[in-house]
């Protein structure tokens, strides 16, 4: 149900130093070296208001303060499917959340540090050289495992967001909106969306689709990992206070949640209260099988969030 299907393929890592990127609407996270793990500045989310923004000391990236509230998780329009019900009443803590997703220029430091494994390509869907490639710094890094995802944000001092976080962060607590935006349809203008590009945007293109705590790419782009194991079925029972999932997924073991929608996707899957899943790696299977490594695809990335 919903799920990313996975790509196997490692190809060698050469950094260019050619390209430049494509102009956007606003401001982008530079990604900066640092010659030590410096975590997140310890200023307490309490002392934040929504709108306020801080800079990552380790890789650059722009956070949004998300201020923490009730709100009403799941779906309620005619598209929401049998996972997304019942929808529910969900309280949330205060967080930081990445305003776009992680970069390939992010991510290479990462690399560069040790703490990353490589992506498992480094093309995209329509472009052969695509992370070793400067022109494509500032677009989301694709191919990354839900280890390399968690291991990026252990790395930068932060942590993938719960899917109740992620959710938050899209929806607010005002309305019932079906996109982060508010309920008007995507277009062209609001979201990377149903193969309208064929594939990856640069992050931040699109900031007439920002949410209400102004986090872009929500809807569209790629799907980004989430910290919660997926059951189709943990909405009917699960926890209302900071829900971080189930405890397992099941049978089906090792299904992570993946949230947002991607390029390749429409109008029913870019919706926020959507839910998919694509399987995490197997660490205790042989290193060179397919299921040590996971689902790993040009439509998968992630954004991290951090509660400090």
């Amino acid at each position: 149900m919903k799920r990313v299907l996975p790509v196997f393929l490692l190809f060698v890592f050469v950094l260019s130093a050619c390209g430049q990127a494509a102009p956007t609407a606003v401001t982008l996270p530079t990604a900066v070296p640092t010659l030590e793990i410096v975590v997140n500045p310890t200023e307490k989310p309490q002392d934040a208001v929504a709108g306020d923004v801080r800079t990552s000391t380790v890789d650059g990236m722009i956070q949004a303060f998300v201020p923490g509230g009730s709100f009403q998780m799941g779906g309620f329009d005619e598209d929401a499917q049998d996972d997304e019900k019942p929808a529910h009443k969900v309280s949330v803590g205060p967080f930081w959340m990445d305003k776009v997703e992680v970069t390939n220029a992010m991510y290479s430091l990462c690399v560069q540090a040790g703490a990353c494994t490589l992506p498992n390509e480094l093309k995209s869907a329509t472009r052969p050289s695509y992370f070793a490639n400067a022109e494509f710094n500032d677009y989301p890094v694709v191919y990354v495992s839900y280890e390399s995802a968690k291991s990026y944000c252990s790395w930068a001092g932060r942590r993938l967001p719960t899917e109740a976080e992620w959710e938050f962060a899209a929806r607010g607590s005002a309305d019932f909106r079906r996109y982060p935006w508010g309920d008007q349809s995507p277009t062209n203008n609001l979201a990377n969306y149903d193969y309208a590009v064929r594939d990856t945007t640069r992050v931040g293109s699109y900031p007439n689709g920002a949410s209400p705590f102004g986090i872009l790419d929500m809807s569209g782009n790629v799907w980004e990992w989430v910290a919660d194991f997926y059951n189709p079925i943990y909405y009917q029972g699960g926890a209302e206070q900071n829900p971080t999932g189930p405890s397992s997924a099941g049978v089906n073991g090792l299904r992570r949640g993946i949230r947002g929608g991607s390029w390749q996707d429409s109008f029913k899957d870019v919706r926020l209260s959507n839910r998919g899943f694509a399987i995490a790696p197997d660490l205790t299977s042989d290193s060179k099988s397919s299921e040590y490594l996971g689902d790993v695809k040009d439509s998968i990335g992630f954004r991290c969030v951090s509660g400090n």
